[in-house]
């Protein structure tokens, strides 16, 4: 069964994951609306950027963003404004990692529920006297919810599985910054195929059960992009 350090790694995962979505859907959430409605001809090029964690190998990300949020990084000088003197290997460095990892996978789907709500419903509530703030609270966040139903999922799953990103950034620390996909690293490496079985099919379920209900209700209610 599960040892304690395994159920720590687990809980510090469902942490990870649920924080991370958490600042994701309040960041993508801007970046979304602006990229659904600018007229910027160069758009492409934000866009491109956020899809990159898609293509790009995990370890490549995880490199560069350890080396940015190191003590001779070129963040360095911003941290020790704030007291702090790195973020590589810390829970919080692992926090930055994740959301730029899983960015496209918040990113895209709320960005498309904004731009397949067009602007037809925002224009009839200014004609009702809306303002800008009433118009997004009261119109777009309703009608855009299947899309942030469709990011959250997304989201929080793909967290789950990190494992290049979170070990260069958080290095493998039990306690600190040891994930669940680390530790199952740790047991295959042990040969203990067993602990590394009862993680992984964990891992497995949880993740099944959360993109099933996900299409589940896109069969429903028409949650996930067409």
């Amino acid at each position: 069964m599960l040892s304690a350090e395994d159920l720590t790694a687990l809980g510090l995962t469902l942490k990870l994951a649920g924080l991370t979505t958490l600042i994701l859907l309040l960041l993508g959430t801007p970046l979304a609306w602006w990229l659904a409605h600018s007229r910027w001809r160069h758009k492409f090029l934000i866009e491109a950027v956020i899809a990159l964690p898609l293509v790009l190998p995990p370890t490549v990300l995880g490199f560069y963003l350890l080396i940015a949020l190191g003590p001779q990084g070129p963040l360095a000088a911003v941290f020790d404004l704030i007291g702090i003197h790195a973020l590589s290997f810390t829970f919080s460095g692992l926090v930055i990692g994740s959301v730029f990892y899983s960015l496209p996978f918040v990113v895209q789907p709320l960005q498309h529920a904004f731009t397949a709500m067009g602007q037809r419903p925002l224009e009839v509530a200014a004609t009702l006297g809306a303002g800008p703030v009433d118009r997004f609270f009261s119109v777009a966040l309703p009608l855009a919810r299947p899309g942030y139903l469709t990011a959250a999922v997304l989201g929080f799953a793909h967290t789950l599985g990190e494992f290049g990103v979170v070990l260069m950034i958080g290095g493998n620390i039990p306690g600190k910054t040891q994930v669940l996909s680390i530790a199952i690293y740790d047991h295959v490496e042990a040969l203990e195929y067993t602990h590394a079985h009862w993680l992984s099919a964990g891992l497995l379920a949880l993740s099944f059960t959360l993109l099933l209900g996900l299409y589940a209700l896109n069969r429903r209610f028409g949650v996930m992009p067409q």
